[in-house]
């Protein structure tokens, strides 16, 4: 097989050794240079990146005509926030009722949305969060934290810089909070941290010790705001939203066990009924025929294309077998070569195969659902099974019943996972992103009263 592109042509041994090193090398050069600009602007007083709650961005024009860049100011409204902020702080409150306190008086957070308790407190080594931004004293700090990207999870993650590579800068026109409200906040942190309790939880190191994943982490939405859920204690799980922002009105807590049972028993008997799947197939089937056909009249005309070319292709080679030497026959001559190489190149394509489904589909479905489900409590196969098991499940919606105690969980199975659970290969080549088209009313979520 081989590989061209617009620019380079075909690529080769050379392209991926010599140039691929001469790339890396310049990414390297580009990087030190950017971060080598960024540092000459923050040494100047200006913006490195980013911008902070409390601040916009200044847009104009300077005495040159050139735009202006790196320039802020403060957003009257805003500081004011930041000012109460760190007086309830002072005071004595919590970063959770803080943010609560100014949910409630229909205060907007830093994103327009509701206020977190972690945009309060933030990460005081790593000066994040708006109790620890030093910006608001009139001093800017750059190049606090550098940012990699975690091998197992594929997420950027910050890290902090030693203190000698920072660069720190100070800016006294963007002052916003006075130094004994500074100080005054300083000396609570110390006051928690100096608690039996957060030395207790340092003391445990619980951020060196992987969290375990469980059925439905990160699938489960609340029915009444569309918000997540979050783990009560140890066993129970509830919409973070009540709890923490209290902006939705469904506080009871669920068991988790009881949760996963439901969209086990969900996910086992009630998703892929036979009638459905049968109707699936049919429709399925209908589609990818159709789809099928257009592929083949495609290559039909890519066929004949070909023929088109290699007979032109003749007459040009008889022209100057004749004698006839022209610059215009040989461009003419090597474009037709370049049409005939890529048409070959399309009919090398293999044909779509066929798609054929295991006439008990849904009995398999549920006898590999209830073996994955059987797996969960074997230590030693644990994990892959419920890899495979959450594969299954796009999301949960969990619904509290108005005027009672009951809930009703409505499950979303991921279709092009659960049929390829059921009979690996069987949706063939086709695209597994087209199976919404098709699905049929009998794929809809499925509910289950608790």
């Amino acid at each position: 097989m081989r590989i061209i592109t617009t620019s380079e042509g075909e690529i080769n041994e050379l392209h991926v050794g010599l140039k691929g090193t001469m790339n890396q090398m310049f990414l390297k050069d580009l990087a030190a240079k950017t971060r080598r600009g960024l540092r000459g602007r923050v040494e100047a007083g200006k913006s490195g990146g980013g911008n902070a709650y409390g601040y916009r961005v200044v847009r104009g024009l300077g005495p040159d005509g050139q735009p202006v860049t790196g320039e802020r100011e403060i957003v009257p409204h805003e500081a004011e926030i930041i000012r109460r902020i760190y007086q309830e702080f002072a005071d004595g409150y919590a970063p959770k009722k803080i943010a609560q306190r100014l949910n409630a008086d229909g205060i907007p957070g830093p994103r327009g949305t509701y206020w977190r308790d972690t945009a309060i407190r933030g990460h005081r080594q790593r000066g994040t969060g708006i109790i620890n931004n030093e910006l608001y004293i009139g001093r800017l700090i750059w190049n606090r934290l550098r940012y990699v990207k975690d091998p197992e999870t594929g997420k950027r993650v910050s890290r902090l810089n030693p203190e000698q590579d920072w660069v720190i800068h100070d800016v006294p026109e963007l002052r916003i909070v006075t130094d004994a409200l500074w100080d005054a906040v300083k000396r609570r942190q110390q006051e928690i941290d100096a608690t039996p309790a957060v030395q207790g939880i340092r003391k445990s190191r619980f951020w060196e010790k992987k969290r375990s994943q469980h059925l439905l982490t990160g699938k489960l939405a609340c029915g009444c705001c569309g918000g997540g859920f979050a783990a009560v204690g140890k066993d129970y799980l509830a919409c973070s939203n009540a709890r923490k922002l209290q902006t939705c009105s469904a506080t009871r807590s669920i068991k988790r066990a009881t949760l996963e049972d439901a969209a086990l028993e969900l996910l086992r008997d009630r998703l892929m009924q036979p009638d459905a799947v049968a109707e699936f197939v049919t429709a399925f089937t209908r589609a990818a025929n159709a789809q099928r056909r257009d592929e083949e009249v495609k290559h039909e005309q890519t066929r004949k294309a070909l023929r088109d070319v290699e007979r032109k292709l003749a007459g040009l080679y008889d022209a100057i077998a004749d004698g006839l030497r022209t610059a215009g026959l040989l461009h003419k001559l090597q474009a037709l070569e370049d049409e005939k190489v890529e048409l070959e190149r399309k009919l090398e394509a293999p044909a779509p195969s066929a798609v054929r489904f295991h006439p008990k589909l849904a009995e398999l479905y549920r006898s590999k659902v209830t073996e994955l489900s059987e797996a969960l409590k074997d230590d030693a196969i644990r994990v892959p099974a419920l890899d495979l098991l959450r594969s299954l499940i796009d999301r949960v919606v969990v619904h509290h019943d108005a005027g009672t105690e009951g809930i009703t969980l409505e499950v979303e199975g991921a279709l092009s996972a659960m049929i390829a659970q059921a009979q690996p290969g069987g949706l063939g080549d086709v695209d597994p992103s087209s199976l919404g088209l098709v699905a049929g009313v009998g794929f809809e979520p499925t509910t289950f009263r608790l």
